[in-house]
């Protein structure tokens, strides 16, 4: 009986440094050497202060939570507070939920309330996109789809005072194909699009 304890015991202590404490520090220290960047989020930095990740969404509000008209907006963000990355989630609700219906409808009401006057004929809920009616399944999404884009770049290109070619220039930039050549949508990466805008600001 002793024996089995102080075996159990023993065992116990060993696969806890082994798999709770040197394999963890093992495969750490080797992404940050081989993968420096992704081991630590993909960070942006401007000037060396931290903007940013570019695999995470974030707000271009105003302190009130307001979207700021000069930038392009990220797809609507299910994580509380928007675009929490410590704590991604998604509403756990069916698509015939009645708080659902309502979370969608807020967004297409916001989203036709900031762009519907910069864009051609106007909007309507038919005209707004997927991406900016509903979240995605982990809510910090830092793409927005190709459409999305498009529709805001004349509100873009009104508030910024620039054309609308410079706008669309940019968008495809900064726009990623489909992965692996034929998985998913090309996506905008919103952040990158964003700072593009401001170094055309600093440097016309």
């Amino acid at each position: 009986m002793r024996k089995d304890i102080i075996t159990s015991a023993i065992g116990m202590l060993v696969l806890t440094l082994v798999c709770g404490l040197a394999y963890p520090l093992l495969v750490t220290g080797i992404s940050q050497v081989a993968f420096h960047g992704n081991a630590n989020g993909q960070q942006v930095f401007v000037d060396g202060k931290l903007v940013g990740s570019k695999i995470i969404g974030q707000a271009f509000t105003d302190a009130k939570g307001n979207p700021l008209p000069q930038y392009f907006q990220s797809r609507p963000s299910g994580t509380d507070p928007a675009d929490n990355d410590a704590g991604t989630e998604f509403a756990n609700y069916g698509p015939n939920s009645v708080i659902t219906e309502k979370a969608i409808a807020a967004n297409i009401k916001q989203y036709i309330a900031l762009n519907g006057k910069y864009y051609p004929g106007g909007l309507n809920a038919g005209k707004v996109p997927v991406d900016a009616a509903d979240t995605s399944a982990s809510g910090v999404d830092p793409d927005i789809s190709v459409l999305n884009a498009d529709i805001q770049a004349y509100r873009i290109a009104a508030v910024r005072h620039l054309s609308l070619a410079t706008v669309h220039g940019l968008i495809s930039k900064y726009t990623s194909g489909r992965g692996l050549g034929f998985s998913g949508e090309p996506g905008v990466d919103v952040l990158e699009l964003n700072l593009a805008l401001n170094r055309l600001r600093t440097n016309p």
